[in-house]
């Protein structure tokens, strides 16, 4: 069994959720059950998937639940771009959010090879 909460990853995705959730406020009321939700669930499943894992027994189901939590950060890639091409999220911001999410997903992909 891992401790997630000592994991650099889980850190750093907690926060980029938290950053994401703010940003996501200012988007139009009408994507509240699409987009805007859409969006969050597949940013709050990368630190969940992480902190679930690392509670299963072994490092091999560790993996399968990095490997979701890695998928689930390319679902969301896919949705930030969206936003950013409707101009729901600033250049700026998305950039933020962007170039951390690729600094999650190399973590990520380190974390699970390092496993196998």
């Amino acid at each position: 069994m891992h401790n997630f909460r000592e994991l650099e990853v889980w850190k750093k995705a907690i926060d980029l959720t938290t950053l994401y959730y703010k940003f996501s406020k200012s988007y139009p009321k009408d994507e509240l059950f699409g987009l805007i939700s859409q969006s969050r669930r597949c940013m709050v499943s990368i630190p969940s998937n992480i902190a679930e894992g690392a509670g299963r027994g072994s490092d091999k189901q560790f993996v399968q639940f990095l490997s979701i939590a890695l998928a689930s950060s390319f679902e969301f890639e896919t949705q930030l771009i969206v936003a950013k091409n409707l101009e729901y999220i600033s250049t700026e911001n998305y950039d933020l959010v962007f170039n951390e999410l690729k600094h999650i997903q190399n973590m990520l992909v380190k974390l699970i090879n390092n496993f196998k």
